[in-house]
């Protein structure tokens, strides 16, 4: 009788160890618990779909911050490659605000597609989901927006013409940048910042470990922790650099290397951090280069960049420095000219006929001069636009090889 208790009671427990294992089997593992060991591509979080309404900011608290998703995909950037004598399809991404003055577009650059986000109206044909973060918003949302029906050229510009950031030998003018960009150098880049001076943003400007809140840096306070919400995957670089001010140009195989999918989660960050419209928006201004190019550093040299994007070729290197200088020169001669000028008003009503004779010298001296600087600058921007018009020329200055019947 006491012998058969033992065997009763290991009968028990195989029983129990056998169902034990038959319920574990039955339930299936959620992927979400576990990491996944497959292909980088077939990590990609899967965001909500572009055409779905955009999460509400009310949703989350100011602390909350956006998904991360498991593994961004690393996108592989290769050299595009120009048609021969094509006429490349492009659109001009231009965000604006209800008061801005955009009559310059239709008047100077007749024919070129454009697309038009309103910021601060939510009844325009196109406006951005929430109107933060100034045109990193607007730019995300087009990509979102039109990624399966790309032209081969997006442009990404302001609503302004004339500024200080645009590109000063060619007037500070955004409509003549647009009409001389090169769209061969655009396929062959993949990004090109449209601004090819390096100061401001060359050739470093942010730096995560930058702590002091000054007024031309005051995204640099927080850059560490957003790098690791929107890059989470990436190491920190020591510093970040590209020339300002947020207006570049992508080819359709560049923007295309990148799935939909992260511009909805970089969208995503902009609408839920709790940074502000101008801290959000700066802190992408010298983000685009990494988010396209893998460089922390874009700073192409200037005179290749007036060069191989917009036909402006000086002749190599010392020829520039040499057209920069004379720009330095004309600005000096001016502000002599307005301080002279200044002192006569001041001096007006008294009588001493030796400081008028000299300063009447000194103003004539001063306006040959600028004469003779400014007709050496239009002689060597003549000769740089002729230079320029030559695509053999062009390849040669820039350092990258020509076949006959290559375009620009």
């Amino acid at each position: 009788m006491y012998a058969k208790k033992p065997l009763q009671f290991l009968f028990m427990v195989v029983i129990i160890i056998m169902v034990a294992f038959f319920y574990n089997l039955a339930i299936p593992m959620e992927s979400s618990v576990w990491p996944q060991t497959g292909g980088l591509e077939d990590n990609i979080i899967d965001f909500p779909s572009p055409n779905a309404p955009p999460a509400s900011p009310h949703a989350h608290t100011q602390h909350d911050q956006p998904p991360i998703p498991q593994r961004a995909r690393v996108a592989t950037f290769v050299p595009g490659t120009s048609r021969p004598r094509t006429n490349y399809s492009r659109i001009m991404v231009i965000p604006r605000m209800q008061a801005d003055d955009i009559a310059w577009i239709s008047k100077e650059l007749p024919g070129l597609d454009v697309s038009i986000y309103v910021a601060n109206d939510p009844k325009a044909v196109s406006h951005p989901p929430k109107n933060k973060g100034h045109e990193v918003m607007i730019y995300l949302t087009y990509l979102i927006e039109n990624y399966d029906h790309l032209p081969d050229l997006v442009l990404f510009m302001h609503s302004h013409r004339w500024t200080h950031h645009n590109n000063e030998f060619l007037g500070f003018d955004a409509s003549q940048m647009v009409r001389a960009l090169s769209g061969a150098h655009v396929m062959r880049a993949g990004y090109v910042n449209m601004r090819c001076h390096w100061h401001p943003g060359c050739p470093e400007w942010l730096r995560p470990t930058g702590m002091e809140d000054t007024l031309g840096k005051q995204e640099e306070k927080v850059l560490a922790q957003c790098w690791r919400e929107l890059f989470p995957f990436d190491p920190l670089p020591s510093f970040l650099a590209q020339p300002c001010c947020a207006q570049f140009a992508l080819s359709k195989d560049r923007i295309l290397s990148i799935p939909r999918s992260q511009y909805i989660f970089y969208r995503d960050w902009i609408m839920r951090t709790p940074l502000s419209d101008y801290i959000s928006g700066r802190i992408w201004e010298y983000s685009w280069q990494y988010l396209f190019t893998h460089d922390a550093a874009h700073c192409p040299t200037e005179h290749i960049c007036y060069c191989d994007a917009f036909g402006v070729c000086f002749g190599g290197k010392v020829p520039y420095s040499q057209y920069v200088e004379l720009l330095r020169s004309k600005t000096k001669i001016n502000e002599e000219l307005n301080i002279l000028n200044r002192n006569q008003r001041l001096s007006l009503g008294s009588s001493n006929l030796t400081s008028d004779l000299t300063q009447n010298e000194t103003e004539t001296r001063l306006r040959v001069q600028l004469s003779q600087v400014e007709i050496e600058l239009k002689t060597r921007k003549q000769e740089a636009l002729r230079r320029g018009a030559d695509p053999q020329r062009r390849a040669e200055e820039c350092g990258r090889p020509w076949r006959e019947g290559d375009g620009f």
